[in-house]
């Protein structure tokens, strides 16, 4: 299933975005519901927090009364971290729960204020932000939530900041305006990005980028460097390194737009073990390439990946590749024009290729 994380700051709107995705067939699993869930009367969870910090934590209504808990878990980090001992397992067991209920073609989001500060983004196939200055962001939690001024910056301070969200997305989603356009982003997100990528995943269908050389994107690097966490997420300490090498890798060159990675290990056994891995976790690996190549599944973010051991002479040259020709402007416009001539020839071969087939 794809696994998508979203987030934004309080008072961003997540809730417009996620009334969207529901409507088109998404799972949503929200963080901060599950949270109130697991202490509710009657849960072992609550009695567990009432074992912990005593019975004055409870209302006469017999719920949690978060400020009382709050004025005894938060006093110094020994009480905080026995607060977190006993939610974070409840929590992290109910949203295991909810994901494994899923259907197995289901687009799964996980509504997570805390995504980013967790450090959790590259456990997800995409991750959406929904994105609102700061300054309306306040407003609104004063005036629609009625939050104190004092207490709605104090909240907004011990989040991550925008710009530490923003280069965490991989889809950035202004919600500082009218609802309404926000809606429709968000329906085109899902026809256009969510549902092929999910069916790709499922179907081990590659996304082949496509060789035509376009203008410099500077979004090259914060790509790689998301897709670059993904693969050290799942590769773990197989990959003694990972590195953004190609055309994509050097700064101000035009170049097609696929991301090459390039993840290095110890040796051949390695290489096989990170080709299970990989494959494993969705990377499709291509039959014709002469040395293990891989692709992904995002259809607006095509990505090609070779695996190579430390000994193999490729794994340095593909290093001191983009870096000479980063270096050196006039051979930044030689290759620029080769990759040009490149396409040009792949394509008049594909058209040779078309005119020559049966009943043409």
């Amino acid at each position: 299933m794809l696994m998508v994380g979203l987030t934004g700051g309080i008072g961003a709107g997540k809730s417009t975005v996620t009334a969207v995705l529901a409507e088109a067939g998404a799972v949503i699993v929200d963080a901060d519901r599950i949270a109130r869930e697991i202490v509710e009367p009657g849960t072992p969870g609550l009695a567990m927090l009432v074992a912990e910090f005593g019975d004055d934590i409870v209302g006469p209504d017999g719920a949690l009364d978060r400020a009382a808990l709050a004025a005894r878990a938060f006093v110094d980090p020994e009480r905080t971290a026995a607060l977190n001992a006993i939610t974070h397992p409840l929590i992290g067991e109910r949203t295991a729960e909810l994901f494994g209920s899923a259907p197995p073609d289901a687009i799964v989001v996980h509504d997570m204020p805390l995504l980013v500060e967790g450090g959790m983004t590259p456990a997800y196939h995409l991750v959406i932000v929904v994105d609102t200055p700061a300054e309306i962001r306040l407003r609104r939690l004063v005036e629609q939530r009625g939050m104190p001024e004092d207490d709605a910056r104090a909240r907004m301070s011990h989040q991550a900041t925008d710009e530490a969200r923003r280069a965490e997305a991989d889809v950035l989603i202004d919600n500082s305006g009218d609802r309404e356009p926000v809606r429709d982003i968000v329906r085109m997100l899902v026809e256009l990005r969510l549902q092929p990528f999910e069916h790709n995943l499922r179907t081990g269908t590659p996304v082949v980028g496509d060789r035509t050389v376009v203008p410099y994107r500077p979004e090259w690097a914060a790509e790689a460097t998301r897709a670059t966490a993904r693969l050290r997420h799942v590769l773990g300490e197989v990959a003694t390194r990972i590195d953004h090498v190609g055309p994509t890798a050097v700064e101000g060159l035009d170049a097609p737009d696929i991301v090459d990675l390039q993840v290095t290990v110890r040796d051949e056994a390695a290489v096989e073990r990170a080709l299970a891995l990989l494959t494993d976790a969705g990377y499709v690996r291509d039959r014709t390439a002469e040395r293990p190549l891989l692709h992904w599944c995002d259809p607006a973010r095509p990505l090609e990946v070779s695996i190579l051991a430390e000994d193999d002479p490729e794994h340095e040259f593909a290093l001191l590749m983009a870096e000479a020709i980063g270096s050196d402007p006039s051979a930044r416009v030689e290759y620029a024009e080769i990759l040009r001539r490149a396409d040009r020839e792949e394509t008049r071969e594909w058209e040779r290729t078309r005119c020559e087939a049966p009943g043409r």
